[in-house]
Order: structure tokens, then sequence, then C-alpha cells
């Protein structure tokens, strides 16, 4: 009787440890490059026990928020400096927990071919949000273009612009819209996962790219409380799988760059 009561209570842990084990989570992403890989992490994450429902946003707005409201367990579609302005501005409960990857942010344009052909009085189409404007602003200054004011960090504007010798007209516009700017602008400073969306090819299309080792590695974000939940560890040992950086690797060919 004894023998038989262990056996059962194994069964049963066992049993519970397995339904336990078996969680669904909903994570946020941008469409592009950060949707396919997650899908890919979707793939590993299931052998795990670990089901992800994937949730689409087309702005860079939103997905904080639903995580903040509870209607997502994570996202993954920012870096660390404008999670960092997010949390600075809306007062988001939300945390970093794992690096994903690094997509160098890139110069387009329907004009021109190089930034040497950039003509007197040219416009200039960058993200409207803070630290994505601010990171167009600190490659063209890279490039040579225009100079910042010192200490504006990672978010400057175009009020902290002091050189602007060929007199550039700044135009701030949704990240996601920069794409369709390119018809009525000179230059459109874009982010990759968005020119990838619209057919745009960083390593061939670009006419100017970010360098590799900027700060602007992307993360997977959760609530803060959740950061040692055991899906949480699950999504990040997932994501950072051999067969994902592969994937990344292959698929991408150095536009998008694992960042782990």
């Amino acid at each position: 009787m004894r023998k038989f009561s262990l056996a059962a209570l194994t069964s049963a842990l066992a049993l519970a440890a397995g339904m336990a084990a078996a969680e669904e989570i909903k994570v946020g992403v941008s469409p592009g490059e950060h949707g396919e890989i997650m899908e890919e992490v979707a793939k590993v994450a299931k052998d795990k026990g670990l089901t992800i429902d994937i949730v689409e946003f087309t702005d860079y707005v939103v997905p904080n928020q639903a995580l903040a409201d509870g209607d997502l367990q994570a996202n993954s579609f920012q870096h660390q400096p404008y999670l960092d302005n997010q949390i600075k501005d809306r007062g988001f409960a939300l945390v970093s927990i794992a690096k994903t990857i690094t997509t160098p942010m890139g110069v387009y344009s329907q004009k021109l071919k190089s930034l040497d052909e950039l003509p007197e009085g040219a416009g200039v189409a960058i993200p409207n949000d803070p630290t994505n404007g601010g990171r167009a602003l600190l490659l063209l200054q890279d490039k040579g273009i225009v100079t910042l004011a010192e200490d504006t960090g990672l978010t400057p504007s175009p009020l902290d612009v002091t050189g602007n010798p060929k007199n550039l007209k700044f135009l701030e516009l949704d990240a996601a819209q920069l794409p369709r700017a390119l018809a009525d602008t000179d230059i459109a400073v874009i982010n990759t996962n968005y020119a990838l969306d619209a057919g745009l090819n960083p390593n061939e299309d670009a006419i100017a790219m970010e360098k590799p080792d900027s700060p602007y590695a992307n993360i997977i974000v959760v609530r803060q409380g959740d950061e040692d939940a055991p899906w949480a560890r699950q999504l990040v040992e997932a994501y950072h799988d051999p067969a994902v950086k592969q994937f990344i690797e292959e698929k991408y060919q150095g536009a998008v760059i694992p960042a782990w």
C-alpha cells in the first residue's frame, strides 16, 4: 500500500509540474525582423513547454502601454534608451531582462546615391520620438552632416543642431511612416525593422549606416516583478538558442546582428 501511495504521489507531482511548465504568454513585437525572429523563438520555446502568442503592433508607443496594462507578458521591439525614456515620461514599471538584436539605423534616399550629394536646404525625415530621433541626428553627426550641442546625450533634437552647413530642413514623422516619406524628402533616416517591412535592403539600399557598436541593442522587456518568473527564463533561453542565432545570421546577412 505504501509503495502504491508513493508511486501515485510521484505521478501526481510529475503531472502537476508538467501542467505548470506548459505556460502560454503573449509577447508584443513590431513588424519586420522582430516579429520574424519571435516566430523562430516560439518554435524553440514550444519544445521547452512555453507557448508564445505573438502580438504585432504597428507603432512604438502601444507595446509598452499594453505590457504595463497586463495585456502582454513581455515585449521585444525596443532598445534600452527608448525604454528608459518611456519609463521617465510615462512612469512604467518595466524592466529589461535580456538583449536580443542590434539593427543599425540607415539613411535612405530615392534621389541621392551618397550623402555627398545632399543639396542646400535638403529635406531630412527623422523619427519623431526622442530616442530614435536623437539616434538619427547622432548618425548624421557621425557622418559629418551636422554638429550637435555638447552634453545632449542620446536624445538630441533638431533644436540641438548647432552646425548645419547645408541648411538641412528636418521633418519629424512617426517612425513607421518614414519609408513613405522617401518620395517627398531628399533623405530619410529609418529604423531597420521599418526599412525591411517596406522592402528596403539595408545592405544594398542604405546610403549610410550606423556603426554596429552603437548603444542601441534591442531588449526583451517585462513588468517589474516578473524578471525571475519561469516563463521569463524560458523566453530568454529560447531567444538565445543557437538555432535562433543561426536564423538571424542567415536571413539578414548582417542587416540584423545578434546582441548576445
